[in-house]
């Protein structure tokens, strides 16, 4: 009888340090976005193109990303669906304006858009992307499924890059240089890439520059050459 009791007490100790090693159930999280908003958006203009004072904001619609209900970042723009499990979105934020010589007490917030975020529904994770070269105010991304297709603008501001960023990894596939970089905003440098599929191919259109198109392979990319006219006048 006292050796039965032993068994016994030497299988319960034993399922249950079996039990406790088991990974616990991991609990569902729940990622939606909040309700619209609109503020207002002052690009940094160079000084030499327009004065502070004249800078004219723009309206900006950001609404809040919710992680169980919790906020966790603002965000601007609709998402990109990487997966049925991975998404990436815009951030904007707040960032305090005010000089030294103001008062301290009362900040003057000013939103500002800045990078792009990944976001893991399963995990619930969130997490900042650092795509190579981007500028926040210059940088209009177009994505297709893991790729980021964007200009990017060098760290002096003077020159403009043909860039396509791919997700983990931290070299980008492409960085082609374009030319120099314009004062007069996004807009004057690079309109959003366009993407198509079959062969996978991405146009980058700078306001300044021809066209450029790149066939994009796996973790590489490459020019695409001109089409040449096979008629050729005889002698």
């Amino acid at each position: 009888m006292l050796q039965l009791m032993r068994a016994f007490v030497s299988m319960s100790l034993f399922l249950l340090l079996a039990a406790s090693a088991l990974p616990a159930a991991s609990k569902p999280h729940v990622v939606a976005f909040g309700k619209w908003q609109t503020v207002k958006w002052f690009a940094d203009a160079p000084a030499k193109q327009v004065p502070a004072k004249e800078a004219q904001p723009s309206d900006l619609k950001i609404r809040p990303l919710y992680v169980d209900s919790k906020p966790k970042e603002t965000t601007f723009g609709p998402p990109h669906e990487v997966t049925d499990r991975i998404f990436v979105v815009r951030r904007a934020y707040r960032v305090n304006d005010s000089l030294p010589t103001e008062d301290a007490k009362s900040p003057h917030w000013r939103w500002q858009l800045g990078g792009w975020l990944q976001v893991d529904r399963l995990s619930g994770r969130v997490s900042a992307l650092n795509l190579p070269e981007f500028d926040p105010e210059y940088s209009s991304t177009a994505w297709y499924r893991d790729y980021a297709a964007y200009c990017g603008v060098s760290d002096d501001g003077k020159k403009l890059y043909a860039l396509v960023a791919q997700l983990g990894r931290r070299k980008p596939v492409l960085k082609k240089a374009l030319g120099d970089a314009s004062d007069g905003g996004p807009e004057a440098n690079c309109e959003p890439p366009r993407w198509q599929r079959q062969p996978i191919q991405v146009t980058f259109a700078p306001a300044e520059y021809d066209d450029a198109t790149f066939a994009v392979r796996g973790h590489s990319a490459d020019l695409v050459p001109e089409e040449i006219d096979e008629d050729i006048p005889s002698r």
